[in-house]
C-alpha cells in the first residue's frame, strides 16, 4: 500500500491537525515525519479543543496506531505533559503510540542554547519558538545528538553529560544574559525520560515497511508549512527540518516511489507567525478583522499571527515542490462578510511582472499584483453540503482550481471535525 501524505502549503497554521483527525478513520497508521514541539496541531470535537505538539493527530481514534518518526525531535518534558493531558480522555496511548529509535532527543541545554542564540541576534532575530528545535537538529547534522534508542543503553547518561557540558560552554560563548538552574531542569528532564521509556520504541523504517507489505493504510503527517522548509522556504526565516513531501521519505524511511496521494492544506487567506517577508500582509483594519474573526493566535506560542490575502504565487510554488494531488481549503468561513476579496496572482519583481516565487521576496524587491473577487455575506459555519455554498464562494474555489490545476477536495467551514465539506 502506498503512503499518503498530508502537509501545509503556507507558513504553517493551515489546519493540518483537524484534517488528519478527519481523515484518520481511513487509515490504520498515522505517522509524524518531522518537527518537534514547535508544532501546534489543534483538533476540536465534542465541544473540546485539543492542542497536540509531538503526538500524531490520530491519537483520539481507537483503531489507529500513531508513529513518531525518525525525523521528529522529542522534548521528553513537553511530551510527558502532553501525555498527562491525554489521561483525562481514558486513551490507551501505551499501545497506540510508538516512537522511532532514530528520533532525536531535545535536552534542557538545547532550549537554553536556543534562547542564547536568539538573544545574541538582536534585531536580526528569526522568530524562533525557543523550544530547542534548531540546536537539536544542529547536533543531529553535527553527529553529536542523543537519539531515543540511546535511552535504552546503559551509558546514555554519560553521553548526556558530555553533550550538556559542551552546550554550557557554547552558551557562555554567546555572552548574553540567560538565567537558568540546570540542576532543576535536569531533574524534570530525567523524570520525563522515565515516562518516555514506558512507551514502545521501534525501528520505524522496518515497522512501516512491514505494515505496507501487510496492506496497512498509512498517512504521513507533516508539521509547520512548506514555506518554512529549510531548503525551499523563505530562508533564513524557516524551521530546521524539511517540511515538504521529500521530508516524509527521509523522516520515516519510506521510498519516494511509495508515496501515494499528497494532500495539500491551505487557508483561504494567508497568515504568518514571527519574522520574515510576507508579500500580501495587511496592515489595515481588514487584516485586523481577519485576525480577530479567524482567532489567529499561535497554538504553541500564543503569538498573534500576521494576516493577509491569499498568495497564489507562493501557493503554486508549494504545490509544485510537493507534487500535490488534492487540495483542502481551510477557514473559508472567516472571509464571510468581506465586501471585496483579493488574490495575489503575480508579483512586480524588480520592475518585471513574474508568476513564480523568486529567490528574494523582501518588500524592497517585490509588490503583489491582485485580482479582485466579490465577497459573500452568508455564514458558512452551519452549512453541511456544498450545494449550500453561495455563488461567490464557488467562483473563488473555481478560480483557484483553474489556476492551480488541482482539485479542491475539502472545504472546511469551522474548527470542529463535523464542519468539513467534501467537494
Amino acid at each position: 500500500m502506498a503512503v499518503d501524505l498530508l502537509l501545509g502549503l503556507q507558513w504553517g497554521d493551515e489546519g493540518k491537525g483537524k484534517i488528519v483527525d478527519v481523515l484518520t478513520a481511513n487509515y490504520n497508521i498515522i505517522a509524524r515525519f518531522q518537527g518537534g514541539p514547535n508544532a501546534g496541531h489543534t483538533l476540536e470535537f465534542d465541544g473540546i479543543k485539543h492542542v497536540l505538539r509531538t503526538i500524531p493527530s490520530g491519537i483520539f481514534h481507537d483503531e489507529s496506531i500513531n508513529v513518531i518518526g525518525n525525523g521528529v525531535v522529542i522534548d521528553p518534558v513537553v511530551f510527558a505533559k502532553e501525555l498527562e493531558g491525554l489521561d483525562q480522555f481514558n486513551l490507551d496511548y501505551k499501545t497506540k503510540l510508538i516512537i522511532s529509535r532514530k528520533a532525536h532527543v531535545i535536552l534542557p541545554t538545547h532550549r537554553l542554547l536556543d534562547a542564547a542564540s536568539e538573544a545574541s541576534k538582536g534585531k536580526a532575530k528569526i522568530g524562533s519558538t525557543l523550544k530547542g528545535i534548531g540546536p537539536t537538529y544542529m547536533d543531529k547534522t553535527g553527529r553529536n545528538g542523543i537519539r531515543v534508542g540511546d535511552l535504552e543503553l546503559s551509558d546514555w547518561k554519560e553521553k548526556y553529560r558530555a553533550l550538556a557540558n559542551k552546550h554550557e560552554a557554547m552558551i557562555a560563548f554567546y555572552n548574553v544574559d540567560v538565567q537558568y538552574d540546570l540542576e532543576e531542569m535536569e531533574a524534570e528532564f530525567f523524570e520525563s525520560v522515565k515516562v518516555l521509556k514506558e512507551l514502545q520504541f521501534i525501528d520505524s523504517e522496518e515497522y512501516l515497511y512491514q505494515a505496507q507489505k501487510a496492506g496497512k493504510t498509512i498517512l504521513a503527517e507533516g508539521a509547520q508549512g512548506s514555506l518554512l522548509d529549510i531548503d525551499f522556504g523563505t530562508y533564513p526565516f524557516v524551521t530546521s527540518s524539511n517540511t515538504t513531501a521529500a521530508g516524509a521519505c527521509t523522516g520515516l524511511g519510506v521510498a519516494p516511489n511509495q508515496i501515494g496521494d499528497v494532500y495539500g492544506i491551505f487557508k483561504a487567506y494567508t497568515t504568518r507567525v514571527g519574522s520574515g517577508p510576507f508579500p500580501t500582509e495587511l496592515f489595515d483594519t481588514v487584516g485586523e478583522d481577519m485576525a480577530r474573526i479567524g482567532h489567529e493566535f499561535g497554538a504553541v506560542t500564543g503569538r498573534a499571527r500576521r494576516c493577509g490575502w491569499l498568495d497564489l504565487v507562493a501557493l503554486k510554488y508549494a504545490c509544485q515542490v510537493n507534487g500535490v494531488t488534492k487540495l483542502m481549503m481551510m477557514k473559508g468561513d472567516v472571509l464571510s462578510g468581506f465586501k471585496t476579496l483579493k488574490i495575489c496572482t503575480a508579483y512586480k519583481y524588480k520592475g518585471e511582472t513574474i508568476t513564480h516565487l523568486p529567490y528574494n521576496i523582501e518588500p524592497e524587491n517585490l509588490q503583489p499584483i491582485y485580482t479582485d473577487f466579490k465577497g459573500w455575506k452568508e455564514d458558512l459555519t452551519k452549512m453541511t453540503d456544498k450545494a449550500q455554498f453561495p455563488k461567490e464562494l464557488n467562483d473563488y474555489i473555481a478560480f483557484l482550481e483553474k489556476e492551480l490545476e488541482i482539485p479542491i477536495h475539502v472545504v472546511s467551514v469551522g474548527p470542529d471535525r463535523v464542519q468539513t465539506i467534501y467537494m
